[in-house]
């Protein structure tokens, strides 16, 4: 898992963000503020903030489903924990590899290609209720105090445009669900041509990412995942609000909602390991809608993000170490097409 070019990027672009973020503040008011800030409320904060992980675990269990029914808890748990814990150390985003890997690596009967797959409708349902969120931040009278009309269009049409674009992916995600066969004869007939020899293995790696966007064809299921992605949110917001307290800033709920989505929006870009930069100055910038200076935005944003980030990683370190998987070698099983095939052969079968 080497960074390249765009991890280079990522981490020059994260030091220019965390110098564009720091810029007119007092790091000793910064050091003040965390000095006397609720250490309670940061830790409760904190622990709201790591327990997001064993729901997503739980949800990915519901999403798996269809491939592999009944899948233990323990698996999954131990696969987000990991997979978290690369985003937090290695460039980008090679934690959703990890994660992939990890669970195919626990439970053999859980192909690379379907785990990997199952974390696109993971990611699909994030966007979709952090959006929704977002937008239901936008409505609160206390945002739009803060802005000018010119600043609220921009950030209103991002958001609706943002929430097309979820819909587009949903509609292509779908129509691999519904019509694989039409789309993988497609494949093939382009495979035949082109390169004939990876035929045979593009197809069954299509079929297993086709299983694992099962859950998309059960509305049950549909809905229970979308109700732990609710949960899961709601969450997050309820432990960056209370991190807010910890720092003395006074703002609705709602603001939690706001600065979620922008970091959840932002994230997307090239940073470096853990996106520190990214989340300090979209945190400021989105504090700063409610009046909130930034030497206290910056306070929080500091805090908040070194505290939270520490359990996590420590203890996705913990059950990585215990795999026994060095980062190389997980890159080259990982992404090895004869995985994918012999995989989604275990599925054909």
């Amino acid at each position: 898992m080497r960074p390249g070019f765009r991890g280079a990027l990522g981490i020059v672009l994260s030091v220019a963000l965390l110098v564009f973020a720091l810029r007119e503040v007092s790091l000793a008011t910064v050091w003040a503020e965390l000095r006397d800030a609720d250490l309670a409320l940061f830790a409760l904060a904190t622990a709201l903030a790591t327990a997001t992980f064993p729901l997503r675990a739980l949800r990915w269990r519901v999403i798996l489903w269809p491939t592999v029914p009944a899948l233990p808890l323990g698996p999954l748990w131990r696969a987000t924990a990991i997979g978290a814990m690369v985003n937090n150390v290695v460039p980008v985003r090679a934690g959703e590899l990890a994660r992939a890997y990890g669970i195919t690596r626990e439970v053999p009967g859980v192909p690379f290609a379907s785990s990997f797959a199952s974390l696109a409708v993971d990611r699909l349902f994030d966007a979709i209720v952090v959006m929704l969120l977002l937008l239901l931040a936008m409505l609160d009278p206390a945002f739009h105090s803060g802005l000018v009309a010119g600043g609220r269009g921009l950030l209103t049409g991002a958001a609706v445009t943002g929430a097309m674009g979820i819909g587009v992916l949903l509609v292509i995600l779908y129509a691999i669900v519904v019509f694989p066969d039409p789309l993988i004869g497609l494949y093939e007939v382009f495979a035949r041509r082109v390169a004939p020899r990876f035929e045979e293995r593009g197809r069954l790696a299509l079929r297993a990412f086709a299983d694992g966007l099962g859950v998309l064809r059960h509305p049950v299921r549909f809905l229970t995942v979308l109700a732990w992605t609710a949960l899961h949110w709601l969450i997050n917001a309820l432990a960056f609000w209370i991190g807010f307290k910890a720092v003395g800033i006074d703002v609705p709920f709602s603001a939690a909602l706001l600065v979620q989505g922008l970091i959840a929006v932002a994230v997307a870009l090239p940073a470096a390991p853990g996106f520190f930069g990214v989340f300090e100055l979209v945190g400021r910038t989105g504090l700063g809608f409610y009046g909130v200076g930034g030497d206290l935005a910056v306070s929080w944003a500091l805090g908040y993000h070194i505290l939270t980030f520490i359990p996590i990683t420590v203890i996705g370190g913990i059950y990585f170490a215990r795999m026994g998987v060095g980062l190389t070698e997980m890159g080259q099983k990982a992404t090895a097409p004869a995985s994918d095939a012999e995989s989604a052969d275990q599925v054909a079968g």
